[in-house]
């Protein structure tokens, strides 16, 4: 081969490792001949999917059909819950697919787009794929400074990223900083509030994005169903804003992006506020289980409000993570993040965080045992 094809991607491109996901448990399987293994790396809702979700997917009859491009029903039943207009929504192909349309519709080479150290991977991906600049501002104790962030606005500036709660440090900033925030930056510069984990936050002066959509018509809040819905296999999200910037990203968005399984199932996913519940209790109970059993462990951990917590091992991470995938128990490492000693474990069902717990000590001690 004479041709150098990484070189004729555009410079952005050029720049970008794939996107590395948590490990699955099938290639943990094969790697090791580990069984019975506890998947507790991606921020999965570990009661898994609604019962009204999969009694709607069981009546499915209608595969060989292309899916609804226009996902009437599931926008007009988001519409309602969410107490907005339908044609200020956009879905996506989950919220990922939602942060790739702000950025190929409002980013071109020579733009900045300014998201937060230690933030999601996604914004840097999203950013260099279209060529722009990304700007990275340092963190506040894990968490987004929203004043520097504010400070680090330029002439270049198009978009502007912030997590609430944080992906992977699990950090939230409440409404007066967000209202603070949101009033620094120019109406020219779109501010994306990826409120991924929304539905688990429990702490009251923790903001709704989408109370503020009148008041900033730069702003756009993206949401999934992958999370406490858990629909993560379905891959279904969406973002919310004005009706003429939803305009603009439908403008942009592949047709079919949200099959009819995944749409189906949302809709009937949104319907069941037991579960919801359920899966927030569960959380909640779950947060104090590991952050108790980190406490013990004498390891330094982020103070986390959503379905996942992130600590200090003390040490390079990479050999706790190796020794927790032995004995059969997949948390995330955190180095691509610039965090080399943090792993991050996420929120599972009370049998499942002591099993992590357990492996924990244990492969603690025989690390620290040589």
């Amino acid at each position: 081969m004479t041709c150098d094809y990484i070189q004729l991607a555009n410079s952005g491109i050029q720049q970008l490792k794939p996107y590395e996901p948590g490990k699955p448990i099938d290639e943990l399987e094969r790697e090791l001949g580990v069984s019975d293994i506890v998947k507790l790396a991606s921020n999965e809702n570990p009661l898994g999917a609604s019962h009204k979700a999969l009694h709607a997917l069981k009546h499915m009859h209608e595969l060989h059909l292309y899916p609804d491009g226009a996902t009437f029903s599931l926008k007009a039943a988001l519409a309602e819950k969410l107490n907005v207009a339908s044609n200020q929504l956009t879905l996506g192909n989950g919220s990922n697919d939602v942060l790739d349309l702000i950025a190929r519709a409002y980013l071109q080479e020579g733009d900045e787009a300014i998201f937060s150290e230690y933030a999601f991977a996604v914004y840097p991906i999203v950013t260099l794929a279209c060529n722009a600049r990304p700007v990275q501002v340092p963190s506040n104790l894990f968490g987004h400074d929203l004043a520097a962030m504010a400070e680090a606005v330029t002439e270049r500036t198009r978009v502007i990223f912030v997590a609430n709660p944080n992906n992977p440090t699990g950090t939230w900033f409440n409404a007066h900083a967000l209202d603070e925030f949101l009033s620094r930056i120019p109406e020219r510069v779109i501010v994306v509030l990826d409120e991924a984990y929304f539905e688990y936050v429990e702490e009251s002066h923790y903001p709704n994005g989408i109370d503020r959509l009148g008041q900033y018509p730069n702003l756009i809040v993206t949401r999934t169903f992958s999370k406490i819905y858990g629909l993560a296999g379905l891959r279904v999200g969406y973002g919310v804003s004005s009706p003429q910037i939803a305009d603009v990203l439908n403008r942009v968005r592949q047709p079919f992006n949200v099959n009819t399984p995944a749409q189906v199932a949302a809709e009937a996913a949104l319907q069941d506020d037991d579960h919801l519940e359920n899966s927030r209790s569960e959380n909640t109970s779950g947060l104090v289980q590991i952050a108790e059993g980190l406490q013990a462990l004498h390891l330094e951990q982020i103070p986390s409000v959503a379905n996942f917590i992130a600590f200090d091992c003390g040490q390079p991470a990479m050999p706790v993570y190796e020794g927790l995938l032995r004995e059969g128990v997949i948390v995330r490492p955190l180095g691509g993040y610039g965090m080399p000693n943090h792993l991050r474990v996420t929120i599972g069902t009370s049998p499942e965080n002591e099993r992590f717990l357990l492996a924990l000590k244990k492969v603690l001690k025989d690390l620290a045992d040589g």
